[in-house]
């Protein structure tokens, strides 16, 4: 399935978001990016540990996308780079997408195949991660909040994201949001969790845009959130 997401004009956007778990800022997330309906979009985006929690577990996302946004605001991309470090695993994965289902130009370290791979070719509509954050991070006009719903592709691991149930309460408004991990995971990874919930949080950012303030969630280390800068 794809991803519909209306973002409004053809804009230049950056964003900085500390990542703070159980109350310690421990990581930022930084992205900046561009793109409009009937065009092209890029996008780069950074997460990384930072201070006290660096020291105990090192953890690095770089990675970049790039491809086009029908004029109905469908992602479709068309190459994504990863350079990656989550403290338990390491990667450096290259995807272009054909006909609309992802190919992976190259993944290392690379190893023997698996019984819970999964095939790319069977991931048709499938975003990659980064662009998926982009899609749910960027400002949104006014009264099209908590519209994304998308399935994602890594190169070996395929999930979804999912925003729906807006809620005002004031200016601000709130969505409800789940991280389901769906295949190529693991068996150890799978029964440890599957579903992760979350919130998204927007307030106005002006000329009837709303922007995302804070992500919160319930991770395997405890509550944590991204908190915009």
């Amino acid at each position: 399935m794809a991803m519909t997401v209306m973002a409004g004009p053809a804009r230049a956007e950056q964003a900085q978001f500390d990542f703070v778990l159980k109350g310690i800022t421990a990581g930022s997330l930084t992205w900046n990016g561009e793109g409009q309906p009937g065009g092209g979009y890029a996008v780069a985006g950074r997460l990384q540990t930072t201070g006290l929690a660096a020291l105990l577990k090192k953890v690095r996302y770089d990675a970049q996308s790039r491809g086009r946004i029908t004029t109905k605001g469908t992602y479709l991309p068309q190459s994504y780079t990863e350079d990656a470090d989550t403290g338990r695993r390491q990667s450096q994965v290259s995807m272009v997408w054909r006909d609309g289902a992802p190919s992976i130009k190259s993944y290392n370290p690379p190893r023997d195949p698996r019984p819970y791979d999964v095939d790319p070719a069977t991931q048709k509509g499938a975003v990659d991660p980064l662009t998926a954050m982009f899609a749910s991070l960027r400002d949104v006009k006014a009264g099209e909040e908590c519209r994304v719903n998308v399935n994602m592709f890594d190169g070996r691991r395929a999930s979804r994201l999912s925003l729906s149930a807006p809620k005002a309460n004031g200016d601000k408004v709130t969505c409800s949001g789940e991280y389901r991990r769906v295949a190529g995971f693991s068996p150890e990874d799978m029964a440890e969790k599957t579903r992760f919930p979350f919130t998204l949080t927007y307030e106005p950012a002006g000329n009837g845009m709303m922007r995302v303030v804070e992500v919160a969630t319930d991770t395997l280390y405890g509550k944590a959130r991204l908190v915009r800068r």
